[in-house]
């Protein structure tokens, strides 16, 4: 019987439940979808469901008579916060992509400044922030927010579903726009502002911490197995796949991330016009980076087109791109940079990219990831003049590291080589720090 670590993954698309013995040989044994609902006019993520499927994904394992399972990792996107009540769920959590928060961002500034907000906790402005989401929430009054009694993270409440504990993991919570990076801890006056309250937080703990053991009620097929607390920030646990010295990394989905590992934060007025973050990573390192719109407008379009009857697969999308590539000159002029808000969630992307509905979908394609390189190579330039050392490689992981086309429009945007890395970094990265735990 081998024994093997057992990764919950969850994105913004899709779930897996991962198997690895060493960190580096991985076995998917079940995938579920993931996606935003919305429901008076607001849009939530189904917990209940994921959860079920989680559970699914668990018993498959379970079934398995040649594999020991020697501990649960979950990791997930950041910012979202399920609100609790004496232990029960009030509502599942509002998704954030919902624009709810939008105009509350800087409504917050007039209460404390974003200078004040950036200096304290280093982070990048962005609406969707957990400050701005509760700061909404308050001044929305929305109940279930008003109700609670505690807040967890995404990946907490996975964990607290399957051992009955209740923590705050320091990668996560580093996501939400107050905590302070130095002292590590929650800044209370950014918190009060937003109409939260810093106790309703169980106490933070760091990657390799013990969360506790499965239940037998919840989990009967899984009963007892240690849940570990990775890095429950997804890119927390991608990112500590990467090598040790003067790289940055580019991890590649919905979202794009670019970054360095450095030992402390960055937080300058460069970084701050730049609007870069710091966010926690493994052993105490900061990650200072900055969060790209990354496939999420092409996957957007995908589904469009699939509407339509139009089933392209990824590499066909490549070769559509390919096809136009002479028309550069005519579509050069289109180039947009896809981290303007309007692609954030509009109704139709395709109509968003091509108002007038005059580009054809290969030009579209083409647009596109020629858009996310000019995009990449504008925050590498950034990367390079807050980094202590000069950037000698981007090392690329994550699904869109499968993407020789983009990587190649990439590398000859930034200037320097690029290198693949690990496709499932995540799951990597869940793993090997439960190993390195559980020496």
């Amino acid at each position: 019987m081998k024994n093997v670590y057992c990764a919950i993954d969850l994105g913004a698309t899709s779930g897996r439940i991962i198997l690895s013995a060493d960190g580096k040989q991985l076995e998917e044994v079940h995938r579920f979808p993931n996606q935003i609902y919305e429901q008076n006019g607001m849009f939530f993520w189904n917990m209940d469901t994921l959860f079920e499927h989680i559970l699914t994904g668990l018993k498959k394992v379970a079934s398995r008579n040649d594999i020991h399972v020697l501990s649960i990792g979950v990791d997930t996107w950041g910012v979202d916060v399920v609100f609790l009540k004496e232990g029960k769920k009030l509502a599942n959590p509002r998704a954030y992509r919902d624009p709810y928060t939008e105009k509350r961002m800087p409504e917050f500034w007039q209460t404390i400044s974003a200078q004040a907000v950036y200096q304290r906790t280093g982070i990048q402005m962005l609406p969707f922030n957990t400050l701005y989401q509760f700061y909404a929430c308050y001044k929305d009054q929305y109940q279930p927010f008003l109700q609670a009694d505690t807040y967890l993270f995404i990946p907490d409440y996975i964990s607290y579903l399957l051992t009955g504990k209740m923590v705050c993991e320091y990668t996560i919570l580093s996501t939400s726009q107050f905590l302070n990076p130095i002292t590590k801890q929650i800044d209370k006056d950014l918190i009060t502002a937003a109409g939260a309250d810093s106790t309703c937080f169980p106490p933070i703990v760091y990657p390799g911490h013990k969360i506790g053991c499965v239940l037998k009620e919840v989990v009967p097929f899984a009963y007892d197995v240690p849940v570990i607390a990775v890095a429950g920030h997804d890119t927390a646990s991608a990112v500590a796949t990467v090598e040790q010295g003067p790289v940055a990394y580019l991890s590649s989905g919905t979202w794009s991330l670019m970054g360095i590992v450095v030992n402390e934060p960055v937080i300058t007025e460069q970084s701050e016009a730049y609007n870069f973050t710091n966010e926690g990573g493994v052993e105490g390192t900061t990650r200072l980076l900055k969060n790209i719109t990354g496939m999420w407008i092409l996957e957007q379009c995908r589904k469009e087109w699939q509407a339509q009857g139009k089933n392209y697969s990824y590499s066909q999308l490549v070769e559509m791109a390919i096809t136009v590539k002479n028309q550069a000159d005519k579509l050069t002029a289109y180039l947009f940079n896809p981290d303007e808000s309007r692609f954030a969630n509009p109704s139709s992307m395709i109509h968003e990219i091509d108002p007038s509905s005059s580009l054809s979908d290969a030009q579209l394609v083409w647009l596109i990831y020629n858009s996310m390189a000019q995009r990449y190579a504008r925050v590498f330039q950034m990367l390079q003049s807050l980094a202590p050392w000069q950037i000698q490689k981007l090392i690329i992981i994550g699904g869109g590291a499968q993407n020789d086309y983009l990587n190649h429009l990439t590398e000859k945007a930034i200037g320097v080589p690029v290198q693949v890395g690990s496709v499932e970094a995540t799951a990597q990265g869940n793993i090997l720090i439960q190993k390195h735990y559980l020496k």
